[in-house]
């Protein structure tokens, strides 16, 4: 319970049950597999009984859905049909003619993601794949620091991040070390991920910039470091570049757009770090 003067604020009634209750979704993140009742529990920490019952509740609303064969759990259609609308509602269907172009002009993957807490959420592009989870962490990604480096109001910065876990052995992990990364991919206006998530792999990501300053979105290209060579790296963000300025017009409205005076991306004061 959290106070505010002098009068106490409490949460509302029945907030735990909806906290649990969205956990329980959120376990099924990166194409997990169905999961039983047993599986929700121990993720969770909570008492089998307790997770049977936030499970049925979930059911019966089409946010769950029960394998008869295996009993065991999966997203239900009502998840589906909320996450097609907002597909649509943030446009995003707009952007995959511009995301294919980019991966056939540069014969890399093109994607697009926006963020959710300690995640880059790739909401279209190339690696939306049914074989290959949409989150990917910040601080190892170049879509990651790109949108820790442009923060839009009421994100956090990167000393809130969870523990900063080692993919390789180029892996940022110091948070004092990224700090000063972030600075760097301000003041170059890209983001590099040379085989910080994985060995051999390169990605250049921009950002899609609102009239603020601030990143909506992060665009990235993706493939081999024989591909994406220090020599031809200014072409890569060329072509990045030229495809965010195309997302900012389809996928901001109007009112959030920069005007072509205002250029590329500049960067904004940085939000201070949490």
């Amino acid at each position: 319970m959290t106070t505010t003067g002098a009068e106490p604020v409490r949460p509302p009634a029945g907030a735990q049950a909806v906290r649990r209750a969205l956990d329980v979704l959120h376990s099924f993140h990166d194409n997990r597999p169905d999961l039983s009742v047993s599986d929700l529990a121990r993720r969770l920490g909570l008492s089998t009984s307790t997770a049977h019952r936030l499970v049925r509740t979930l059911l019966a609303a089409d946010f769950l859905e029960q394998d008869a064969r295996t009993a065991r759990y999966r997203l239900g259609p009502a998840v589906t049909e909320l996450g097609r609308l907002s597909y649509h509602q943030r446009g995003l269907h707009l952007a995959a003619p511009e995301l294919a172009d980019l991966a056939e002009r540069t014969g890399a993957t093109a994607d697009l993601a926006l963020r959710s807490g300690p995640y880059a959420v790739i909401v279209a592009g190339g690696s939306v794949t049914p074989k290959v989870g949409l989150r990917r962490p910040l601080h190892s990604t170049a879509l990651g620091k790109v949108l820790l480096a442009w923060p839009r109001a009421g994100e956090t910065g990167p000393l809130a991040l969870p523990p900063l876990y080692a993919f390789t052995d180029r892996t940022i992990v110091e948070p004092a070390a990224l700090a000063a990364e972030l600075a760097r991919v301000r003041e170059a206006g890209h983001a590099l991920n040379d085989g910080e998530s994985a060995r051999g792999v390169r990605t250049v990501a921009v950002p899609v910039l609102e009239r603020t300053g601030h990143a909506r979105f992060a665009l990235a290209v993706r493939a081999t470091s024989d591909l994406i060579t220090d020599a031809r790296l200014d072409w890569f963000l060329s072509r990045a570049h030229a495809c965010a300025r195309a997302l900012e017009v389809l996928l901001l409205p109007p009112a959030d757009r920069r005007t072509p005076e205002e250029g590329t991306a500049a960067a904004p004061e940085a939000a201070a770090p949490r």
